[in-house]
């Protein structure tokens, strides 16, 4: 009896689990439970926004002008596309066939360097000519009282997220390693299902922001 058991046992089925239904509901609700505390995270610091944007409305108009419009949609475009090949991903993984989730999940890595890539040069540029956070703000071409207020608020949600785009790529390339290596398929997939949860939480965010500080007039 012990060894037709262990025949049926499932090879991912952890012991604390009765059936894969179970294990990939509670793997899915803990991922949804994490990904509730990073829109806390994130929802504290567009609350911050809104109160320094309601109390400088006319600093922020103007601010928000030094920002590159093209670049930012730009990156939008990219991360919108990146979330597309992410489902295709998943998807493919989902129809048994690795090689091809493997190939969009190398795309999606491949979005992810281009929204950095071009956040760089971003960042780059306020470096070059001042436009800091806090007490490092030099730059003195933006009208009104304050302009670093805005910088800040800029900086630290952005590089938020930026920092959240490199997470997702050690997380995709840890998803392409192991399908590669044949442990998902069709049957035990919900590893690569959450990190496709966690990449368009990442997506929608920068959705937010775009507008927020790109398109303020």
């Amino acid at each position: 009896m012990s060894e037709i058991a262990a025949t049926n046992h499932p090879t991912h089925l952890q012991h604390h689990f009765s059936e894969m239904a179970q294990q990939n509901d509670s793997a899915k609700l803990g991922m949804w439970i994490f990904l509730l505390t990073e829109i806390l995270t994130f929802g504290g610091l567009f609350v911050a926004y809104a109160v320094y944007r309601a109390w400088n409305p006319d600093m922020f108009l103007m601010a928000h002008k030094a920002l590159d419009v093209q670049m930012g949609a730009l990156n939008t475009v990219v991360l919108i596309l990146s979330s597309v090949t992410m489902a295709l991903g998943i998807r493919a993984i989902q129809l048994d066939n690795p090689k091809q989730s493997v190939r969009f999940l190398v795309i999606t890595i491949g979005f992810a360097v281009m929204f950095l890539v071009v956040k760089y040069f971003e960042y780059a540029h306020k470096f070059h000519v001042g436009q800091l956070p806090g007490k490092f703000y030099t730059y003195t071409g933006i009208e009104g009282t304050n302009p670093h207020i805005f910088f800040s608020i800029y900086f630290m949600m952005t590089g938020l997220h930026a920092l959240h785009i490199l997470i997702g790529i050690g997380l995709l390339s840890w998803v392409i390693r192991k399908t590669r290596q044949n442990i998902f398929s069709s049957q035990y997939y919900a590893p690569v299902e959450n990190v496709g949860l966690f990449w368009h939480l990442v997506d929608m965010i920068w959705i937010f922001l775009f507008p927020l500080f790109y398109l303020i007039g």
